[in-house]
């Protein structure tokens, strides 16, 4: 849903008496960190120029990434090893931007250099985003929880046994069932007269029909993330690193082997200066990538690993020569159709989804929300007003021309949020394209192409999408919420959505008689990209680095298709089930899991 860009002057304490400042200090220091922090037991979460003054030590395990996988691969792997985990971004805890549903969008829409939502723009034209925090996409993301289907873990070659015990490891932690907004009973109601069936009540698994699924937000709407899981670790042999951007794997080459072995990483703090952590001589020891399917790939890539022309095109040398490095991206694409109401509807996230046979899945969100006590920022590139920029031509679109655009701004109506979405978002997608880097700062989004809807079937999917939700809309249970109690004219929906649905490709004028067209036009992201880092192109089926040895990568950037509805239950699975594993491998028995 498209945020209100808002920002308020921060508050002048020079004039304030050097007591009080004190105490607002000490004050601070106790809200940032949050009740919620206190009551984890998480360890020490530390800058990372403390790093330099910290007892210096070699690492059983170098871990990149905070986020969806790497917090439980973290937690999971300090049970018996020294684990340094390095996040790129701050801390969630104290953040009320990030801890409450109500807020979603201003974090989201943040642009601000501290933001925990860093945005992009893919080739296609399409706004994204990526995670730029500890629990890096849970808590930024809409917080639905539902597992992939039995064919995905099949597919995957997984243990079955360990991925049935993995889920509920998370689940316990952080998983709740969600009170069912009004909006969402609507569209359960609605699922099930257009022939979404059968009704599977609350559930993780993905199961054919309707169903209610999971959320990482409680009953108080407070969001709990990957973050938490790493009060399940060891606090004593984990060692977690903020603002530490990693620019660089370090490899070491022994004559006799072919293979270069990754020994250790470079990164900024967040001052700039520069640090090195190595890991341990310990036979077994490992550098785990999880940063990501942006992350990882851009990270491989500045450090050597990648198609040989592109390395040289930035002088970086060649480690090792990989073909598929930034290849196979994809991005699940969202088309969704904004319906008026004649009451303000209650804020709802994702909770209910239809999921049908023929790869195309129903979900939905609703009203507009904020806490007294949300932090203002700025919305920047992700304000609504950038439709405008459809007018532009593609090379002409810039963040220079977005904030020129939001200079002059105009309010927007009240009705943008007096309202829901209906959205629809397509299983895979087939459709895919590329990641390259830009230069070679650790800082820079690398170049990002999608491909949306490239692939015929990714095409006529979206059209059924469209259109079972045509056969929702009709249904008694969203007509009786419209302000004429008869609802509205398909064509009417789709012409309000043209304008709901920002991003900056240009619009058609048959976008409303052409449901291709509108797909085309009006496709925004869910945000569950993935790909880069193939299994079996770039890491074998143990996710270790092909052509290295002491590496591995283990997060999105693996998958071939998004697992089930939403990705989230399944990248949080993948931490827990690889770091098992790899207890299992190096201690047998005596892992003890």
């Amino acid at each position: 849903m498209s945020p209100l860009g808002s920002s308020l002057a921060a508050m002048d304490l020079i004039s304030i008496g050097a007591v009080f400042k004190t105490l607002v200090f000490l004050c601070f220091i106790r809200s940032s960190q949050g009740d919620h922090f206190t009551k984890l037991n998480l360890p020490p979460l530390l800058k990372a120029s403390r790093f330099s003054t910290i007892q210096h030590e070699a690492y059983d395990y170098i871990i990149v990434g905070g986020g969806t996988a790497g917090c439980p691969l973290a937690a999971t792997l300090s049970q018996k090893f020294k684990v340094l985990l390095l996040e790129r971004g701050g801390s969630p805890y104290g953040n009320r931007n990030i801890t409450y549903l109500e807020n979603f969008h201003i974090c989201l829409a943040d642009e601000s250099p501290e933001s925990p939502s860093q945005a992009f723009i893919s080739t296609d034209g399409v706004i994204n985003a990526r995670a730029s925090v500890l629990g890096g996409g849970t808590c930024i993301n809409a917080g639905f929880y539902s597992r992939a289907k039995q064919s995905f873990v099949q597919e995957a070659g997984w243990d079955a046994e360990l991925v049935n015990q993995s889920y509920p490891w998370v689940e316990e932690r952080i998983v709740h069932w969600p009170k069912v907004a009004p909006w969402q009973v609507a569209l359960r109601d609605g699922l099930l007269e257009a022939g979404i069936s059968p009704y599977n009540g609350y559930t993780y698994d993905h199961l054919y029909g309707t169903k209610i699924g999971g959320t990482i937000f409680d009953e108080t709407g407070y969001r709990h993330t990957a973050a938490d899981l790493l009060a399940a670790g060891n606090p004593n042999n984990l060692r977690v690193l903020l603002h530490a951007r990693v620019y660089k794997i370090v490899f070491k080459t022994k004559k006799g082997h072919r293979k270069p072995r990754a020994v250790g990483i470079q990164f900024k703090d967040e001052n700039g200066a520069h640090h090195q952590a190595f890991l341990s001589r310990k036979r077994g020891s490992e550098i785990i990538v999880s940063a990501g399917a942006i992350g990882s790939p851009q990270l491989l890539l500045l450090s050597g690993i990648g198609p040989r022309n592109e390395l040289k095109q930035h002088n970086i040398p060649v480690v090792h020569r990989n073909e598929h490095v930034g290849k196979g991206m994809s991005d699940n694409p969202m088309n969704s159709i904004f319906i008026p109401t004649k009451n303000l509807p209650q804020q709802s996230l994702i909770e209910t989804v239809g999921i049908t046979d023929s790869g195309v899945f129903i979900e939905a969100s609703s009203g507009f929300s904020q806490s007294p006590d949300s932090i203002h920022c700025h919305h920047g590139i992700m304000s609504a007003e950038i439709g405008q920029l459809s007018t532009i031509p593609p090379k002409q679109r810039s963040f220079d021309a977005v904030r020129k655009y939001i200079n002059n701004k105009q309010n927007l109506p009240r009705e943008v949020f007096h309202g829901g979405f209906i959205l629809e978002k397509i299983d895979g997608p087939l459709s895919t394209g590329n990641l390259v880097l830009v230069d070679t700062d650790i800082n820079s989004n690398p170049k990002v192409t999608f491909n949306y809807f490239q692939h015929p079937q990714d095409l006529s999917r979206c059209v059924y999408g469209i259109k079972i939700i045509e056969r929702i809309l009709k249904t008694n249970h969203f007509t009786n919420l419209t302000a004429n109690g008869a609802g509205y004219p398909m064509e009417k929906l789709l012409n309000m959505s043209v304008t709901a649905n920002i991003n900056l490709i240009p619009k058609h004028t048959n976008d409303t008689t052409s449901l291709e067209q509108f797909c085309r036009d009006t496709v925004t992201t869910i945000w569950h990209y993935h790909g880069g880092c193939h299994v079996g192109k770039v890491v074998d089926q143990q996710y270790r680095v092909i052509g290295t040895s002491g590496l591995r990568v283990v997060d999105g950037s693996t998958l071939f298709s998004s697992p089930g509805t939403n990705p989230q239950a399944t990248v949080l699975m993948i931490g827990r089930y690889m770091g098992v594993k790899i207890l299992r491998e190096r201690l047998g028995r005596a892992a003890g899991v």
